[in-house]
């Protein structure tokens, strides 16, 4: 297994890999790997030759100083994780210097609004820290096809933006949430979860399928109410926000229309880690 940390050295393999005519599978993380993320890579081994798998902790995003520090670095346990899919992996795990250049500034991005819902409201630039990570990779990686899990919807929709607004040469493929048994979707931060909050995050999924039921008789309203109820008896989980949207545009919905396609999104607290989740209403 090959793992670069200068650019300079995988833009070389690149340009070996391009020359062959074969195609490129990418699939960016920030490490700290689970199922979820093996999952991505099992997609992307069915349409590509060659897998590259992103590690980099990316300042930019982050609007939280601690939840920066605090973010697990595990390199050594993700390329034994990735190992056991292929030897054929090819590693990239730059430093912050690699990527930024000695200057961590993030890019401005429009990506006409739908930075502007959600999460955009609760984390002060942090999707212009997307942004500018994901083209920058993109530039160094040239992926034929890049891979994104859905439960990080709005960063979905976001990067095919990017994709779409900057003319990138590059296919994004969405994937459905890879989940635990218990139904939390998984997330590098659910290893920080002290047990009690481990034991009453699956409510946080449990609560979105009731939702959607509720969806289809209900008004988005009277269905937004009834989850805001359902969180405030509870004693370890705090909503911080519960929004139905529509799909196309994240923008919240007032009133439902057969003609469009509607996902719920929410984030929670479980004590100082945030959860966020998803789920298609209809």
């Amino acid at each position: 297994m090959k793992i670069f940390t200068e650019k300079t050295q995988i833009q070389n393999t690149i340009k070996q890999i391009k020359a062959k005519d074969l195609t490129i599978g990418f699939v960016p993380t920030m490490g700290a790997l689970h199922e979820g993320h093996l999952s991505l890579v099992d997609e992307a081994f069915k349409n590509s030759d060659v897998i590259v798998v992103s590690i980099f902790v990316n300042p930019t995003q982050f609007d939280n100083k601690e939840d920066l520090k605090k973010y697990p670095r595990t390199l050594e346990v993700d390329a034994k994780l990735l190992s056991s899919l292929s030897n054929d992996i090819i590693i990239y795990a730059p430093t912050v210097d690699d990527i930024y250049d000695g200057k961590t500034v993030a890019e401005h991005f429009s990506f006409d609004g739908l930075e502007f819902e959600m999460e955009g409201k609760f984390r002060a630039g942090h999707f212009d820290g997307v942004g500018t990570i994901v083209k920058r990779l993109f530039e160094i990686v040239k992926p034929n096809n890049a891979y994104f899990g859905k439960k990080d919807f709005q960063q979905f929709m976001i990067i095919k933006k990017l994709v779409e607004k900057h003319q990138l040469p590059v296919k994004i493929i969405g994937c459905e949430i890879h989940r635990e048994t218990n139904g939390l979707a998984m997330s590098s931060r659910n290893m920080r979860l002290k047990k009690d909050y481990k034991q009453a995050a699956p409510f946080i999924y449990k609560t979105l399928k009731s939702a959607k039921k509720k969806f289809g008789t209900k008004s988005a309203k009277k269905v937004i109410e009834w989850v805001e109820n359902e969180f405030s008896n509870h004693k370890l989980l705090t909503l911080e926000y519960f929004i139905i949207a529509d799909q196309e545009t994240l923008k919240p919905t007032i009133r439902k229309s057969k003609k469009k396609s509607y996902r719920a999104f929410i984030a929670v607290y479980a004590d100082e880690i945030r959860l966020i989740d998803n789920i298609a209403l209809n």
